[in-house]
């Protein structure tokens, strides 16, 4: 055995490498062209895998926040099935957003922070699935879901509302027109390195603009 050859069996393996596990969904979901039209930030925040302990957290404040009097009425209404909306029109507070793994379903927890000028802060739990008749909801509790289309738009990323259901077991009840909170949009644009705007704006046919908040948030290491 020649001496290279011998140095060759003597010295140590390195560590294994094990490629990135990482989260296809969204992008499934979109379509490689529009996913590819996404700042490489934003691609990498909807492609982590949050299995098991993993979690995501993004820091920041409430830069805007603005609700009609019908829009005040429906977030104290909400309060009902657990305040999905913004209770309060306080702003430049803090807020955190936490996304963890829906171990029931495989989709993915969101909570959302929001700190008040008084009193405690208010924290909204939703569920993104993989699921429904657009292969993607909000699950808000209390039976309740709301159908999510993507979209991208000048490299920003949109969710919008595609029609509300009630769940009863293994059943999905469409929602009335009468009883919908009207077209919600969400959108998450990048505003710099590891930092994004993340904004939500709900409109409803007959009660005009009923809330418009934005939140602005960076990632956190």
């Amino acid at each position: 055995m020649s001496a290279h050859a011998h140095r060759q069996t003597q010295e140590p393996a390195g560590p294994a490498t094990t490629p990135a596990l990482t989260d296809l969904r969204f992008r499934a979901l979109l379509g490689s062209r529009s996913w590819n039209e996404l700042p490489a930030d934003v691609q990498r925040r909807f492609s982590k895998r949050l299995s098991g302990n993993a979690a995501a957290t993004y820091v920041g404040r409430i830069s805007e926040l603005r609700m009609n009097r019908a829009g005040r009425i429906l977030s104290q209404v909400l309060r009902l099935i657990g305040a999905p909306l913004p209770i309060c029109l306080d702003t430049d507070v803090a807020s955190v957003v936490t996304v963890t793994e829906d171990a029931t379903t495989g989709g993915q927890v969101w909570t959302r922070l929001y700190a008040k000028q008084a009193g405690f802060p208010q924290v909204i739990h939703s569920a993104k699935r993989f699921s429904g008749p657009t292969g993607l909801e909000e699950y808000i509790g209390f039976g309740i879901a709301m159908a999510l289309t993507l979209h991208v738009e000048e490299g920003t990323l949109l969710f919008r509302s595609a029609g509300y259901n009630l769940q009863l077991g293994r059943f999905r009840l469409p929602l009335p027109g009468w009883l919908s909170p009207g077209a919600l949009t969400v959108s998450h644009a990048e505003t710099g390195p590891g930092a994004f705007a993340f904004t939500l704006h709900l409109a409803h046919p007959l009660f005009g603009e009923l809330l418009d908040q934005t939140g602005q948030y960076r990632d956190q290491h």
